[in-house]
């Protein structure tokens, strides 16, 4: 399985008050993966993640605060999400865990939303009544479409999950089907055996009489 193909950065980063970042990468085998992220305090924060691929799509993950305070931390988890409110302006660190695996590569997905939604009209608060039936019809698009990119995000991922699985049963099927066919040969030539054993020993006590 081509797992390269998943080793993209899927959105990028929006500046000032807000931070968006969805990342897709592999997790190998008794290794351990941090980000890092700096929030000012105050700042409210959510991170969502998945596990794509691999095993039993599960991983360790933790959230340490700049002071190093746990702020989350769970184990062998297939998916969550976590808001916290920063306490402390700092640098901030989420870490994934593969350790306990030992032979097992994972495909992780996540998304760290920072800050809140600046309005995509700088004086929308301020003139809200004023607003024309165009910018009105704009904002109202624009949310629309950030909810269907979200949804298509999520869609992905539960196809790449559910093709994974497919795939990896079968490959169980396919090595079950071939185990049977050897089996039912080698049963077969073992009868055949067993059966010439019985006709060549009757024919050696009759010659012998």
């Amino acid at each position: 399985m081509d797992f390269s193909i998943l080793l993209v950065v899927i959105a990028g980063f929006l500046a000032h008050d807000v931070l968006c970042g969805e990342l897709t990468f592999e997790l190998p085998d008794n290794e351990k993966m941090c980000f890092h992220e700096e929030i000012d305090k105050g700042v409210e924060s959510t991170l969502e993640f998945q596990v794509v691929m691999g095993g039993n799509y599960d991983v360790d993950m933790e959230l340490t605060a700049p002071n190093g305070q746990m702020l989350y931390k769970d184990v062998k988890k297939q998916y969550d999400s976590f808001t916290w409110k920063a306490d402390f302006k700092g640098v901030y660190t989420f870490c994934f865990s593969n350790e306990f695996s030992t032979f097992t590569h994972k495909v992780v997905y996540f998304d760290l939303q920072v800050g809140e939604d600046k309005p995509v009209v700088e004086s929308m608060g301020e003139h809200a009544s004023a607003m024309t039936l165009i910018e009105t019809s704009a904002v109202s698009i624009f949310e629309e479409l950030k909810k269907v990119l979200d949804l298509q995000t999520h869609f992905k991922l539960r196809e790449s999950q559910g093709r994974a699985f497919a795939e990896d049963l079968n490959e169980r099927v396919l090595l079950w089907s071939i185990g049977e066919s050897i089996l039912i040969v080698l049963i077969g030539i073992g009868q055949i055996l067993v059966l010439r054993s019985f006709f060549t020993s009757k024919h050696k006590t009759s010659a012998m009489t």
